[in-house]
């Protein structure tokens, strides 16, 4: 059987073993989404590709922890991901909130998925004018917590702001949110 025709549990599993086949083919299999998470998060390639092998170092050696019950291979993978970049993210300070820049990551993001040209960018547009839309204040928390794994905390402290109001922000711009695409996907 070729590798590429192995389920995701049997590629981690092989990996684990240090097969080398079963090993680039989950590395091969999971790269783009890995680093897309990362680049995501950090906007560095070089930390970007940092976070991306090490994410690949800790899944082997932790390959014995996944537990499928828990979720599929790839939830797994992408939240040591995650993890490690928010880690290396607040390591470097405060990003940036501008909606097209959280736009333009998330297109970047996305470039492999077989979507075609015109999807993305009307996914891209549709999120920007969603982002747009909300005040400010709720759109640099929302956006913090979402996007860059702040925690309401954290948030509070580099805005000079009170917990609560932190998380009454976070969730009224979800609330928003939500709201505004369930109105627009009626309406489509």
């Amino acid at each position: 059987m070729h590798v590429w025709a192995l389920s995701d549990e049997a590629l981690l599993a092989g990996f684990a073993t240090s097969d080398p086949d079963a090993a680039a083919g989950f590395v091969r299999r999971f790269q783009s989404r890995v680093y897309g998470l990362a680049i995501t998060i950090l906007g560095d390639a070089k930390a970007a590709e940092d976070v991306a092998q090490e994410t690949f170092v800790r899944a082997w050696r932790h390959a014995s922890t996944y537990d499928a019950r828990r979720g599929p291979v790839s939830g797994w993978l992408l939240t040591i991901a995650r993890n490690l970049a928010l880690d290396r993210a607040r390591l470097k300070g405060a990003k940036p909130v501008d909606p097209d820049f959280v736009a333009s990551r998330l297109e970047q993001e996305r470039s492999g998925d077989g979507l075609d040209e015109a999807t993305r960018i009307g996914d891209r547009d549709r999120l920007r004018g969603l982002l747009v839309g909300l005040p400010p204040q709720q759109r640099r928390a929302l956006v913090l917590a979402v996007y860059f794994g702040r925690t309401a905390k954290e948030i509070g402290e580099m805005d000079g702001t009170p917990v609560g109001t932190v998380k009454t922000r976070i969730r009224d711009g979800l609330l928003k949110l939500r709201h505004r695409l369930e109105v627009e996907d009626g309406s489509a």
